[in-house]
């Protein structure tokens, strides 16, 4: 996983509340593990016509939003199935930061899993946030998870909570399987010991 540190780009506003899984990435592309190449379906609903052509209306369709590296939305973010696949696309096509009042738990926990770090803030900040971000790529947003701080375009600081164990994965890149490879002499260690204890088990 690639770690998270401190993040300067661009910032998508979507000023909805609501926003589920199915509308992160839909049903019928679900059919793969990968985590790659679930990008191009993300929001696919709201991005493209029935004939695959792109709504000009929807953010990520704009300039300088096709490259968004932070996504900023209203209530609830990520309700409904609970499916993996809704951070694997958001974070194939770019995004490493959500900003929201608030997360479905279990999009929150998968985002995290993910390399994904989502912030919780005030609706009324999300807004002001929304507003520094229409004004496009001049007005970029820098996300300094160390700090714990979002930096406006104007300078101004605005802190966030995380959780002390989710910032520690991200900030080193760990998600579990690479949380379980920091043990791996202990788990070496073992294996050896059981192998000569009862050889007939790795026969």
């Amino acid at each position: 996983m690639k770690a998270f540190t401190t993040l300067t780009g661009v910032a998508a506003p979507l000023p909805m509340a609501n926003v589920d899984t199915d509308k992160i990435i839909a049903a019928r592309f679900l059919k793969t593990i990968a985590r790659t190449g679930l990008g191009k379906n993300l929001f696919h609903a709201m991005r493209f016509n029935e004939d695959g052509s792109e709504k000009p209306d929807f953010v990520l369709n704009q300039e300088p939003y096709r490259k968004a590296e932070i996504l900023i939305a209203f209530e609830n973010f990520g309700c409904g199935s609970s499916r993996e696949h809704a951070p694997w696309a958001l974070l194939d096509f770019g995004i490493r930061c959500v900003i929201a009042p608030d997360f479905a738990d279990i999009f929150h926990n998968n985002s995290s899993k993910n390399g994904i770090l989502p912030i919780r803030l005030p609706r009324e900040i999300c807004e002001k946030l929304m507003e520094d971000a229409k004004m496009g790529g001049n007005a970029r947003l820098t996300v300094d998870l160390e700090r714990q701080v979002v930096v406006r375009p104007s300078g101004e600081e605005i802190p966030f909570e995380v959780d002390a164990f989710r910032k520690h994965c991200l900030l080193n890149g760990l998600d579990d399987i690479g949380q379980t490879l920091q043990h791996a002499p202990s788990i070496d260690e073992y294996e050896a010991k059981r192998r000569a204890e009862a050889p007939w088990l790795f026969a």
